[in-house]
Protein backbone atom coordinates (compact mmCIF):
# COMPACT_ATOMS: atom_id res chain seq x y z
CA UNK A 1 0.00 0.00 0.00
CA UNK A 2 1.67 3.51 -0.65
CA UNK A 3 0.63 6.23 1.62
CA UNK A 4 1.82 9.58 0.71
CA UNK A 5 2.63 12.79 2.39
CA UNK A 6 -0.37 15.16 2.43
CA UNK A 7 -0.09 18.55 1.49
CA UNK A 8 0.85 20.47 4.80
CA UNK A 9 -2.14 22.92 3.96
CA UNK A 10 -4.59 20.12 4.11
CA UNK A 11 -3.49 18.01 7.41
CA UNK A 12 -5.90 17.82 9.64
CA UNK A 13 -4.11 18.21 13.57
CA UNK A 14 -1.21 20.04 12.05
CA UNK A 15 -2.26 24.12 12.72
CA UNK A 16 -3.04 25.66 9.61
CA UNK A 17 -1.56 29.00 10.44
CA UNK A 18 1.92 26.96 10.62
CA UNK A 19 0.89 24.84 7.51
CA UNK A 20 3.03 25.97 4.02
CA UNK A 21 2.44 24.95 0.51
CA UNK A 22 6.23 22.77 0.11
CA UNK A 23 6.32 19.54 -2.20
CA UNK A 24 5.65 16.53 -0.57
CA UNK A 25 8.17 13.38 -0.59
CA UNK A 26 6.04 10.08 -1.62
CA UNK A 27 6.41 7.43 1.46
CA UNK A 28 5.09 4.15 1.65
CA UNK A 29 4.66 1.39 4.16
CA UNK A 30 7.69 -1.39 4.11
CA UNK A 31 6.44 -4.76 6.00
CA UNK A 32 4.49 -5.65 9.09
CA UNK A 33 4.82 -4.19 12.60
CA UNK A 34 7.39 -6.37 14.61
CA UNK A 35 6.54 -6.69 18.27
CA UNK A 36 9.94 -6.67 20.43
CA UNK A 37 9.59 -8.27 23.93
CA UNK A 38 12.92 -6.34 24.63
CA UNK A 39 11.85 -2.89 24.45
CA UNK A 40 8.00 -3.05 26.10
CA UNK A 41 9.00 1.02 26.40
CA UNK A 42 10.32 1.71 23.12
CA UNK A 43 11.06 5.39 23.69
CA UNK A 44 13.31 6.39 21.31
CA UNK A 45 15.39 4.60 18.58
CA UNK A 46 18.61 6.27 16.34
CA UNK A 47 20.55 5.26 13.07
CA UNK A 48 24.53 4.22 13.63
CA UNK A 49 26.80 6.09 12.26
CA UNK A 50 29.63 3.09 12.54
CA UNK A 51 27.71 0.33 11.78
CA UNK A 52 25.88 0.55 8.57
CA UNK A 53 22.49 -1.68 9.03
CA UNK A 54 22.40 -1.07 12.86
CA UNK A 55 19.83 1.31 15.20
CA UNK A 56 20.27 2.03 18.88
CA UNK A 57 17.38 2.01 20.85
CA UNK A 58 16.06 1.98 24.57
CA UNK A 59 13.24 1.59 26.90
CA UNK A 60 12.70 4.72 29.29
CA UNK A 61 12.97 3.68 32.50
CA UNK A 62 15.26 0.70 34.19
CA UNK A 63 18.54 -0.02 33.54
CA UNK A 64 20.78 2.33 31.38
CA UNK A 65 21.15 -0.70 28.60
CA UNK A 66 20.71 0.36 24.41
CA UNK A 67 19.66 -2.15 22.56
CA UNK A 68 21.26 -2.84 18.69
CA UNK A 69 18.49 -3.86 16.26
CA UNK A 70 19.00 -4.79 12.85
CA UNK A 71 16.95 -2.76 10.23
CA UNK A 72 13.97 -5.60 10.16
CA UNK A 73 13.43 -4.74 14.04
CA UNK A 74 15.67 -7.93 15.20
CA UNK A 75 17.52 -7.84 18.30
CA UNK A 76 21.12 -8.47 17.84
CA UNK A 77 23.01 -7.09 20.69
CA UNK A 78 22.63 -4.81 24.43
CA UNK A 79 25.44 -2.44 25.68
CA UNK A 80 25.16 -1.17 29.30
CA UNK A 81 26.27 2.10 29.76
CA UNK A 82 27.35 3.03 33.18
CA UNK A 83 28.02 6.67 34.80
CA UNK A 84 24.74 7.57 34.12
CA UNK A 85 21.08 7.62 36.23
CA UNK A 86 18.23 7.68 34.95
CA UNK A 87 15.79 9.99 35.82
CA UNK A 88 13.53 9.72 32.01
CA UNK A 89 15.32 8.94 29.02
CA UNK A 90 13.04 9.83 26.29
CA UNK A 91 15.44 9.86 23.20
CA UNK A 92 18.52 8.89 21.85
CA UNK A 93 20.60 10.40 18.83
CA UNK A 94 23.88 9.50 17.08
CA UNK A 95 25.75 12.14 15.62
CA UNK A 96 29.10 14.56 15.56
CA UNK A 97 31.61 14.69 18.35
CA UNK A 98 35.00 15.19 18.85
CA UNK A 99 35.84 11.84 19.61
CA UNK A 100 34.38 11.01 15.81
CA UNK A 101 30.78 9.13 16.58
CA UNK A 102 28.89 9.62 19.17
CA UNK A 103 25.26 8.24 20.86
CA UNK A 104 23.72 11.25 22.80
CA UNK A 105 21.34 10.10 25.80
CA UNK A 106 18.33 12.41 26.30
CA UNK A 107 17.41 12.27 30.15
CA UNK A 108 14.70 14.86 29.07
CA UNK A 109 11.34 14.15 30.25
CA UNK A 110 9.07 15.96 32.67
CA UNK A 111 5.97 14.79 32.50
CA UNK A 112 4.42 17.31 35.16
CA UNK A 113 6.89 20.42 33.85
CA UNK A 114 8.79 20.54 37.56
CA UNK A 115 12.21 19.45 36.68
CA UNK A 116 15.29 21.99 38.15
CA UNK A 117 16.91 21.00 35.08
CA UNK A 118 17.47 18.45 31.81
CA UNK A 119 20.33 15.92 31.29
CA UNK A 120 21.97 15.03 27.78
CA UNK A 121 25.33 12.00 28.27
CA UNK A 122 27.50 11.89 25.30
CA UNK A 123 29.21 8.56 24.82
CA UNK A 124 31.10 7.40 21.90
CA UNK A 125 29.18 5.15 19.55
CA UNK A 126 29.88 1.48 20.28
CA UNK A 127 31.15 -1.17 17.89
CA UNK A 128 31.37 -4.63 19.78
CA UNK A 129 31.32 -3.43 23.32
CA UNK A 130 28.67 -4.81 25.59
CA UNK A 131 29.24 -1.95 28.09
CA UNK A 132 30.18 1.81 27.67
CA UNK A 133 31.23 4.36 29.97
CA UNK A 134 29.74 8.01 29.82
CA UNK A 135 32.25 10.38 28.66
CA UNK A 136 30.71 13.64 28.94
CA UNK A 137 27.49 15.31 30.78
CA UNK A 138 25.80 18.13 30.10
CA UNK A 139 23.27 20.06 32.19
CA UNK A 140 20.75 22.45 30.92
CA UNK A 141 17.95 24.74 31.91
CA UNK A 142 14.89 26.49 29.89
CA UNK A 143 15.06 30.18 29.67
CA UNK A 144 10.96 30.18 30.09
CA UNK A 145 10.52 27.32 33.13
CA UNK A 146 10.17 23.78 32.98
CA UNK A 147 9.01 21.59 29.57
CA UNK A 148 8.36 17.97 29.00
CA UNK A 149 10.37 16.86 25.75
CA UNK A 150 10.65 13.40 23.77
CA UNK A 151 12.97 14.79 21.22
CA UNK A 152 16.82 15.43 20.72
CA UNK A 153 17.81 16.99 17.23
CA UNK A 154 21.89 16.53 16.63
CA UNK A 155 22.32 18.66 13.38
CA UNK A 156 25.37 18.10 11.29
CA UNK A 157 27.93 20.18 12.73
CA UNK A 158 27.22 19.18 16.02
CA UNK A 159 24.57 21.11 17.05
CA UNK A 160 21.92 20.18 19.67
CA UNK A 161 18.24 21.27 20.08
CA UNK A 162 15.01 19.68 21.73
CA UNK A 163 11.88 20.24 20.52
CA UNK A 164 9.30 20.17 23.50
CA UNK A 165 6.07 17.47 23.78
CA UNK A 166 3.36 20.24 23.83
CA UNK A 167 1.59 18.09 26.42
CA UNK A 168 1.41 21.23 28.93
CA UNK A 169 1.97 24.16 27.06
CA UNK A 170 3.12 25.20 23.12
CA UNK A 171 5.33 22.88 20.97
CA UNK A 172 8.67 24.81 21.25
CA UNK A 173 12.25 24.79 19.49
CA UNK A 174 15.18 25.55 22.17
CA UNK A 175 19.05 25.04 21.16
CA UNK A 176 22.26 24.21 23.28
CA UNK A 177 24.85 26.83 23.51
CA UNK A 178 27.43 26.09 20.99
CA UNK A 179 29.92 25.43 23.33
CA UNK A 180 29.50 22.98 25.96
CA UNK A 181 31.24 22.67 28.78
CA UNK A 182 30.98 18.65 30.58
CA UNK A 183 29.11 18.50 33.87
CA UNK A 184 28.01 22.25 33.52
CA UNK A 185 24.53 23.38 33.57
CA UNK A 186 23.84 25.67 30.25
CA UNK A 187 20.56 27.73 29.73
CA UNK A 188 18.87 26.65 26.35
CA UNK A 189 17.90 29.81 24.04
CA UNK A 190 14.79 29.57 22.37
CA UNK A 191 14.47 29.57 18.89
CA UNK A 192 11.68 31.32 16.63
CA UNK A 193 8.08 31.35 18.27
CA UNK A 194 6.14 28.08 19.11
CA UNK A 195 4.53 26.07 16.88
CA UNK A 196 1.30 27.21 18.01
CA UNK A 197 -0.68 28.90 20.89
CA UNK A 198 -1.86 27.05 23.78
CA UNK A 199 -0.76 23.32 24.58
CA UNK A 200 -0.98 21.02 21.73
CA UNK A 201 -3.73 18.25 21.71
CA UNK A 202 -2.83 14.14 21.80
CA UNK A 203 -2.77 13.88 18.42
CA UNK A 204 -0.27 16.48 18.33
CA UNK A 205 2.15 15.94 20.68
CA UNK A 206 5.58 15.63 19.73
CA UNK A 207 7.11 12.23 20.66
CA UNK A 208 10.55 11.89 18.78
CA UNK A 209 12.58 13.57 15.79
CA UNK A 210 15.67 13.11 13.96
CA UNK A 211 17.84 14.54 11.23
CA UNK A 212 18.48 12.77 8.00
CA UNK A 213 22.39 11.73 7.69
CA UNK A 214 23.05 15.04 4.98
CA UNK A 215 21.43 17.60 6.96
CA UNK A 216 18.39 18.27 4.76
CA UNK A 217 15.71 17.75 6.37
CA UNK A 218 14.15 16.84 9.93
CA UNK A 219 11.45 14.22 10.69
CA UNK A 220 9.29 14.87 13.92
CA UNK A 221 6.59 12.13 15.16
CA UNK A 222 3.38 12.10 16.98
CA UNK A 223 1.75 8.84 18.19
CA UNK A 224 -0.15 9.07 15.16
CA UNK A 225 1.90 10.51 12.00
CA UNK A 226 4.87 12.06 10.89
CA UNK A 227 6.06 14.52 8.90
CA UNK A 228 8.95 16.35 7.17
CA UNK A 229 10.43 19.60 7.73
CA UNK A 230 13.30 21.17 5.76
CA UNK A 231 16.37 21.14 8.25
CA UNK A 232 17.40 25.01 7.30
CA UNK A 233 13.92 26.37 8.48
CA UNK A 234 13.46 24.29 11.69
CA UNK A 235 16.52 25.52 12.87
CA UNK A 236 15.71 28.89 12.08
CA UNK A 237 12.60 28.40 13.56
CA UNK A 238 10.29 28.39 10.96
CA UNK A 239 7.48 25.42 11.23
CA UNK A 240 7.28 24.85 7.56
CA UNK A 241 6.70 21.48 6.93
CA UNK A 242 6.05 18.87 3.51
CA UNK A 243 2.70 17.68 4.96
CA UNK A 244 2.41 14.53 7.17
CA UNK A 245 2.19 10.58 6.74
CA UNK A 246 -0.92 8.99 8.77
CA UNK A 247 0.59 6.09 10.78
CA UNK A 248 -2.78 4.81 12.88
CA UNK A 249 -3.06 1.90 10.08
CA UNK A 250 0.34 0.22 11.10
CA UNK A 251 -1.44 -0.23 14.60
CA UNK A 252 1.19 1.01 17.19
CA UNK A 253 -0.23 0.80 20.20
CA UNK A 254 1.97 3.71 21.22
CA UNK A 255 3.89 5.42 18.65
CA UNK A 256 7.05 6.85 20.32
CA UNK A 257 9.95 6.74 18.36
CA UNK A 258 11.64 8.07 15.25
CA UNK A 259 14.90 7.92 13.25
CA UNK A 260 15.73 8.15 9.06
CA UNK A 261 18.10 6.55 7.46
CA UNK A 262 20.48 7.96 3.95
CA UNK A 263 18.14 6.30 2.05
CA UNK A 264 15.36 7.84 3.17
CA UNK A 265 14.19 4.54 5.17
CA UNK A 266 11.95 5.59 8.28
CA UNK A 267 12.37 3.42 11.67
CA UNK A 268 9.33 4.25 14.03
CA UNK A 269 9.08 2.19 17.54
CA UNK A 270 6.64 2.31 20.53
CA UNK A 271 5.70 0.90 23.29
CA UNK A 272 3.55 -1.57 23.78
CA UNK A 273 0.86 -0.44 25.73
CA UNK A 274 1.24 -1.32 29.22
CA UNK A 275 1.71 -4.39 31.38
CA UNK A 276 5.24 -5.26 29.86
CA UNK A 277 3.63 -5.93 26.23
CA UNK A 278 6.26 -5.71 23.78
CA UNK A 279 7.34 -3.10 22.00
CA UNK A 280 7.00 -2.29 18.37
CA UNK A 281 8.84 -1.54 15.16
CA UNK A 282 7.76 -0.54 11.38
CA UNK A 283 9.47 1.57 8.74
CA UNK A 284 8.58 3.25 5.91
CA UNK A 285 10.50 4.06 2.51
CA UNK A 286 10.54 7.94 1.51
CA UNK A 287 11.73 9.12 -1.21
CA UNK A 288 14.00 12.23 -0.76
CA UNK A 289 14.90 15.21 -2.51
CA UNK A 290 17.03 18.21 -2.15
CA UNK A 291 14.24 21.04 -2.06
CA UNK A 292 15.95 22.55 -5.35
CA UNK A 293 15.34 18.89 -6.91
CA UNK A 294 11.53 18.93 -5.71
Amino acid sequence: MRVALISATLSVGWPTAIAQQVPAAPCRASGALVRIPDLPEASGVAVSRRSPGRLWAHNDSGEAVLVALDTEGSVTGRVRVSGMKIDDWEAVAVGACPGGSCIYIADIGDNEAERQRITIHRVPEPSNEDSIAVKDTFHATYPDGAHDAETLLVAPDGGLFIVTKGETDAVGLYRFPRELRPGATHQLERVGKPRASGKASKTERITDGAVSPDGTWVILRTGQSFALHPSADLFAGNWTDAGRVDLKAIGEAQGEGVAIAADGTVYLTGEGGGKSQPGTFAKYSCSLKPRDQR
